[in-house]
């Protein structure tokens, strides 16, 4: 694919999110690796743009940096729901004439800004920024929605359709990067034409792969990729000791933890993802001389890990080998992952952080993105991921665990 022309990365949800943070940072470095490799005149060619729903969380990880290294620009989004006159007019202007693509105008609108004045600094020829800049550029730009599981969740859908629309009809070309679909969504008839109105869509997993084809996506613009966050730096972790709650940890000897609120939400039996972990660390407690880190991913006040592992070093703080490992960024917490002699997580890319560095993983999965990733390293999810929705056995974790490190 030419990366040599203008770039910008929508749908990036925010840092907060150190999954999120991951697959921009990968993707960002690979985007400035292959525009290298391509012979790009690097200081005339406009940085890409990362639009994100929070720029103040991402300058505080490592997007900042790259920023300041001139790898990406950040730009906000617009948040209506935070803008009372403006939500009322868009609101009015939306039921009167039926323009639902207004909303993604005022969204996207300083992102574009920056686009524009992007191309303004490499001095290619100045448009007004409502132009088509492939006519501005005459290099057709490219769109990239970079939220890799954005498409599972069917309450996102409508925006998602939305936002591909509004790159589209302003010429860009459009790539869906990194994505997992459930199957069974491609039934919705909006969602799949929108998803054939992609010039590109790399699958992360082959169940999303297989299903996209089955249901009439041309194989000419599909790839199976692995998701960009495998391709994340770990970084040395061993002086950060002031990132640990209790004491220091010593590589290969302490197990690794991520729970997630989701997780927990999706459980069809109250109280039996809790239960499962609280019998877990006191089955490794007990039976094994290794401590355990209680590894945060996502640290959104909505969805904050920190809750559910914070009650989980409450339970074992006596015991002096149990540790909560505070909030940093992607690299710096796949340090730690990697230091792991085994690591059992909820969140999707805090365990491809633990496969991608050998560790082995047990995953609490939820949905498509775990089973096809899991599917595509071992031959099969089973007993690599035990979906949440179907735990009963307070001991499956144990047991799960058991498993994985008689077959490593």
């Amino acid at each position: 694919m030419n990366l040599n022309r203008p770039i910008v990365l929508y749908y990036h949800a925010g840092s907060g999110n150190h999954g999120c943070e991951a697959i921009a940072n990968s993707t960002l470095k690979l985007i400035h690796r292959k525009r290298i490799e391509q012979g790009c005149d690097m200081e005339n060619t406009p940085i890409p743009v990362v639009i994100s729903n929070n720029v103040e969380e991402d300058r505080k990880y490592s997007l900042g940096e790259l920023e300041k290294q001139g790898l990406c620009v950040l730009a906000n989004e617009r948040h209506i729901d935070q803008d009372f006159f403006a939500h009322v007019i868009y609101y009015v202007w939306r039921k009167i004439t039926g323009d639902k693509q207004s909303f993604m105008r005022y969204r996207f609108r300083d992102g574009y800004r920056a686009y524009v004045q992007e191309h303004n600094r490499c001095d290619i020829q100045k448009r007004d920024e409502k132009a088509d800049m492939s006519i501005a550029t005459n290099n057709t730009p490219l769109a990239i929605s970079i939220g890799g599981d954005n498409y599972c969740y069917p309450e996102m859908v409508s925006d998602l359709i939305l936002a591909h629309d509004y790159f589209r009809k302003r010429g860009f070309d459009t790539v869906l990067w990194g994505c997992s679909i459930e199957p069974g969504s491609l039934k919705n008839a909006a969602l799949l034409q929108d998803l054939k109105n992609f010039d590109r869509i790399y699958a992360r997993e082959s169940i999303t792969y297989n299903a996209l084809l089955n249901a009439g996506i041309s194989a000419d613009k599909l790839e199976l990729r692995k998701d960009p966050a495998f391709e994340l730096e770990t970084n040395d972790v061993s002086g950060l000791h002031d990132g640990i709650q209790g004491a220091s940890l010593e590589a290969g000897n302490y197990i690794g933890i991520n729970l997630s609120p989701m997780v927990i939400a999706k459980e069809k039996t109250p109280g039996i993802t809790m239960e499962n972990y609280k019998r877990f660390i006191k089955y490794i407690l007990e039976s094994t001389d290794q401590s355990v880190a209680l590894i945060p991913h996502v640290v959104w006040s909505s969805s904050d890990d920190r809750k559910p592992l914070s009650e989980l070093f409450e339970a074992f703080r006596d015991s002096g080998r149990v540790f909560l490992v505070e909030d940093m960024p992607a690299s710096d917490l796949k340090g730690y992952i990697s230091g792991c002699s085994f690591f059992v997580g909820a969140r999707t890319h805090s365990t491809i952080a633990a496969y991608s560095s050998g560790v082995p993983t047990l995953v609490i999965g939820y949905s498509v993105k775990s089973r096809g990733i899991a599917t595509d390293l071992f031959g099969s999810y089973e007993n690599y991921c035990l979906p949440v929705q179907e735990l009963s056995d307070p001991d499956a974790l144990i047991n799960g665990y058991k498993w994985v490190m008689s077959h490593s």
